[in-house]
């Protein structure tokens, strides 16, 4: 893709996963790439924690990107529903997004993940479904208000990323299974991921939009 984003300053939330490969591809491409977490090390964003935010702001000035890839899921049925694992998820996916977008000067995009779930209600997943769909529509709001920043959620389908893999010697059965469901007869791959986020951070004519990344899934 040659070097799209020489000289441009990235910031990718999560270092974990998809959050890594971001970053890596975005280095790739020329930009110089700074990762945020909340654990030790590194530069420190907790998104629970706004004078976290606010301190890496001033540290890090302006940047051209943000990228959050932070989850924090949350499954189960209503009534075992927490309160606290909830505002949880919902602080990584909206909450730590508009934190963010109050804190940093942000000179060209933000890029906010959602998930397929938020399309496909489902038992069980209710917290992860509305957290993602809220995820969309805080793109398409945060367009408006930060424009002409650009604003986008990019919203994956089932991804061989790593985050699977505790299923242990049932991972290949699922992503099999997952692979069916898919119009292209396959599960995503963390590249994928990466070529879709590389295009969005390069699309100024993009704004506002949520980016199914799903193979077509019905």
């Amino acid at each position: 893709m040659g070097n799209g984003l020489t000289g441009q300053t990235v910031l990718v939330l999560g270092g974990r996963h998809l959050g890594a490969a971001i970053a890596a591809a975005a280095i790739a491409e020329g930009a110089r790439v700074h990762v945020a977490s909340h654990r030790p090390g590194g530069l420190h964003i907790d998104l629970h924690d706004e004078t976290t935010i606010a301190a890496a702001a001033a540290e890090l000035g302006p940047v051209d990107h943000v990228v959050n890839t932070a989850n924090s899921p949350h499954a189960g049925p209503i009534g075992e529903l927490d309160r606290d694992r909830t505002v949880d998820a919902f602080t990584a996916k909206v909450i730590g997004p508009l934190l963010l977008a109050k804190h940093f000067t942000i000179r060209r995009s933000l890029l906010l993940f959602s998930g397929q779930v938020g399309w496909r209600p489902a038992r069980g997943k209710i917290v992860t479904g509305v957290t993602n769909g809220a995820a969309a529509f805080a793109a398409r709001h945060l367009a408006v208000e930060l424009a002409p920043v650009r604003v986008n959620a990019l919203s994956p389908g089932i991804i061989d990323s790593g985050a699977w893999d505790g299923k242990g010697d049932g991972k290949p059965d699922f992503l099999a299974t997952a692979a069916q469901q898919t119009l292209v007869g396959r599960t995503g791959t963390v590249t994928d991921v990466t070529d879709a986020v590389l295009w969005l951070l390069r699309a100024e004519f993009l704004t506002g939009e949520t980016i199914h990344l799903d193979g077509g899934r019905p």
